[in-house]
């Protein structure tokens, strides 16, 4: 296909755009939480790899952190094993750990690595187990008991579920500083050694708070935060995050992930990016140019 004069201007125009931005990142470390339709959706999920491939060419140092329940709830429905989710999280036994592992830090892991190195990547997949990168403890939660009986919250066992501890950076440092990019599992280990399942936007959120990273994006299914008219909440600070959960503005799945951005800024982490996964080269476009596509939170 012949380059017109206008697709040449307008080419230039988008590298002069970007040009900024890449100087800015440069050397810098951005998280990416990874799932959704872009990880089904085969247009995608090619988009999403050649991003992560010119990132990384450009000098910035992508770390990928992928989640995969639609896949994990597939394959235990072809075990005639039934999901039951509390809060949220789902119940987490032996079987099922067992399947997450095989999903998670199999399947999944291994084909993501396959789509960026296909595109000229050099990505590596890791579970938080390899290396002890992500130490984890158990989760237990209170169940909701209403005030009509006057009973305390009980605490639910839901099993081999998590949350982090502490990140090993030194494993992640190595592997960026030989060009690599790494594709992690949220899966943990405790201090016993046990494998556990944990949300993915809380370890993206851990692994861009412990290696201070300039950025954490949260690729999700909707264009961003709304506000009560459904609208895109574009630019907003931490205080926004805090006035719009407290008042119900954010609900449902937004509430952990929006939980996440403001552990993030206050571990220091410059900016928080929930964008729109469904739209093709999310990533590029939300740190690459002025516009983005989807909500950006700073202090």
């Amino acid at each position: 296909m012949s380059l017109t004069k206008e697709n040449a201007y307008h080419i230039a125009q988008v590298l002069n755009e970007a040009l900024p931005y890449i100087q800015r990142f440069s050397q810098k470390t951005v998280v990416i939480k990874y799932g959704g339709h872009a990880m089904v959706d085969e247009a995608l999920k090619k988009s999403f790899a050649r991003d992560i491939v010119l990132m990384k060419l450009v000098g910035i140092n992508p770390v990928v952190v992928h989640g995969g329940g639609p896949q994990i709830g597939e394959f235990l429905r072809k075990l005639g094993k039934e999901t039951r989710f509390v809060q949220g999280l789902r119940i987490t036994d032996a079987e099922t750990m067992d399947v997450v592992e095989m999903v998670l830090g199999g399947l999944v892991n291994k084909s993501i690595v396959n789509l960026i190195n296909h595109q000229g990547g050099r990505a590596i997949g890791l579970s938080g187990k390899d290396g002890q990168l992500i130490r984890a403890q158990k989760m237990n939660i209170e169940s909701g008991v209403s005030k009509e009986l006057e009973k305390p919250s009980e605490i639910v066992d839901i099993g081999h579920v998590g949350e982090v501890l502490e990140v090993n950076t030194e494993v992640l440092e190595l592997l960026l500083q030989s060009n690599f990019i790494p594709v992690i599992a949220p899966i943990g280990v405790d201090g016993q050694g046990q494998s556990l399942n944990i949300n993915a936007d809380f370890v993206a959120s851990h692994i861009a708070c412990a290696m201070r990273a300039e950025k954490l994006i949260l690729l999700t299914n909707t264009p961003g935060l709304l506000d009560k008219k459904e609208r895109l909440l574009t630019g907003l600070l931490a205080t926004d995050i805090e006035r719009l959960l407290s008042d119900g503005t954010i609900y449902g799945g937004m509430i952990p992930k929006s939980t996440c951005a403001l552990q993030a800024l206050e571990s220091g982490v410059a900016g928080v990016h929930i964008i729109d996964g469904r739209v093709p080269h999310a990533v590029l476009l939300e740190i690459l140019t002025d516009s983005g596509v989807g909500t950006l939170i700073k202090h």
